[in-house]
């Protein structure tokens, strides 16, 4: 008679059911179900497959599409809209790569195409239970559909298509708990900036992140993308969120999730993809959802970070010698004094977009806001550039493009756009941003450029505001 399973995780679970071999050194060779792939860092690896004379072990199993250096201009142009050559350059080669290994792909042209961590979800792409894997830092951001999503190097990238495996250590499991409710004015952005202040840019390093309690429960899934996004940002390989009546909400009736009895049968299985009560984490931390306030980072790593009416900190008061260097090193290259108050604070350039913040559920968030006012007199240009050609046509339908317009925002064509700075949409020298991004480090939007960190809503509110400012004052 078998022994009962222990307790498990889902992290556990999803491990388990991918093993192919373990070996001796605590390594392990994990079968992954999905592959997805985009213009940047997939060269490399077809290029090493073509090298070695190497096929693509299940092309079934691989989808692409063009996102980080895409313009978001002139898109009917096709690859003439191009004005970067490498970038055209990058693109037109994962076209010929996906036409040579017959992978499937949404170029340009289709109204599908958008960023990879918006599109693989919207589609079916991903689906629970999976491993997935991308070329790509965010790829955490599958994990909220209780899938085992990471971001992979181009060589690691090149095993996967060459194998359908992927070696590597299991990760301790850290339980994140979020109690009580959100207030007025704080989401999901907020959230993932608050936990990542807390656990610090390297707290999770070595972890799988489940996300759980109350406030998470109560998201909805462009909020739970948001989360398992950010992940990263606090080291960990990856996040995760247990499968619910959200998650099935949101997965039934994508092209690519089953249909009819095999529906039955998978959800069946997607409904075991949670926690077991018992199950052991290596380490828990509780937030109390009632205590965050709308948040904005002040310097250069996304856990530098305080709420919209705090104070800059002060290198003095930093927990040791190390964190008192890198604030040092961020006021100055923020242009910042410690003691300062962030609210009031001047910006240039307004961003609302990303894999972290550009599904239809923040634009509408935006939406609510600009129509309160329009960009102020300061305030050279405000983006906003949807994660995907239907997130697009489905906000034209809701006319949230022309509240944006009238407003005196920029309605932009699907990609990563100024996230990162790999494409005409950058900031100038000194130019400072209120982003819905990820990221802040130095030059991330552009060369010398001054990125703050903030969600949806408190970035439509500093356009219209012309500085940082509570988006609790507009809506209270």
């Amino acid at each position: 008679m078998n022994a009962p399973i222990p307790p498990r995780t889902l992290y556990d679970k999803l491990w388990d059911t991918h093993i192919v071999s373990a070996r001796p050194d605590g390594t392990s060779l994990l079968y992954i179900d999905r592959v997805i792939l985009h213009e940047v860092t997939s060269a490399q690896a077809f290029s090493g497959l073509q090298k070695e004379q190497r096929s693509v072990w299940r092309a079934a199993s691989s989808f692409a599409v063009a996102d980080h250096q895409v313009p978001t201009t002139d898109r009917a142009l096709g690859m003439a809209g191009f004005t970067d050559a490498t970038a055209r350059l990058q693109v037109q080669t994962l076209d010929d790569n996906c036409d040579r290994y017959g992978i499937a792909q949404f170029k340009l042209s289709d109204l599908r195409q958008g960023i990879v961590h918006v599109v693989g979800p919207e589609q079916g792409i991903t689906l629970p239970g999976m491993t997935v894997v991308c070329g790509d830092s965010h790829t955490s951001t599958h994990g909220a559909l209780a899938a085992f999503a990471q971001g992979i190097g181009s060589t690691e990238l090149e095993h996967v298509l060459a194998t359908q495996c992927l070696l590597q250590q299991k990760c301790r499991n850290l339980k994140v708990e979020v109690q009580g409710q959100l207030p007025l004015g704080v989401g999901a952005k907020d959230l993932a900036l608050h936990i990542i202040g807390r656990l610090g840019i390297s707290g999770g390093t070595g972890c799988a992140i489940e996300y759980t309690g109350e406030a998470v429960r109560a998201l909805d899934m462009a909020g739970r993308f948001t989360l398992c996004n950010m992940t990263i940002e606090a080291g960990a390989r990856t996040g995760l969120i247990a499968y619910d009546d959200v998650t099935e909400a949101y997965v039934r009736g994508r092209p690519l999730a089953p249909k009819g009895a095999l529906w039955e049968l998978a959800s069946a299985h997607w409904r075991t993809l949670h926690s077991d009560a018992g199950a052991h984490f290596d380490q828990t931390l509780h937030v109390d959802a009632r205590d965050i306030a709308p948040l904005v980072t002040w310097g250069t790593k996304p856990d530098q970070v305080i709420a919209i009416d705090g104070r800059v900190p002060h290198p003095d008061t930093a927990a040791d010698a190390v964190q008192r260097d890198s604030w040092k090193q961020a006021l100055v290259y923020m242009n910042l004094k410690p003691g300062q108050a962030i609210a009031g604070l001047a910006i240039d350039q307004v961003f609302i977009g990303s894999c972290t913040n550009s599904r239809i559920e923040d634009l509408r968030v935006a939406a609510a806001i600009a129509r309160r006012g329009h960009r102020a007199k300061g305030v050279k240009r405000v983006l906003v550039v949807p994660g995907s050609g239907l997130v697009k046509a489905q906000a034209e339908a809701e006319g949230l493009h022309e509240i944006f317009l009238a407003a005196g925002f920029e309605w932009r064509e699907a990609g990563c756009s100024m996230c990162n700075a790999m494409n005409p949409d950058q900031l100038l020298p000194g130019e400072r941003c209120a982003s819905t991004s990820n990221r802040n480090f130095e030059g991330r939007q552009g060369y010398r450029g001054l990125t703050h960190l903030l969600s949806p809503a408190m970035a439509a509110a500093a356009a219209i505001s012309g500085h940082l400012v509570d988006v609790r004052t507009l809506i209270e």
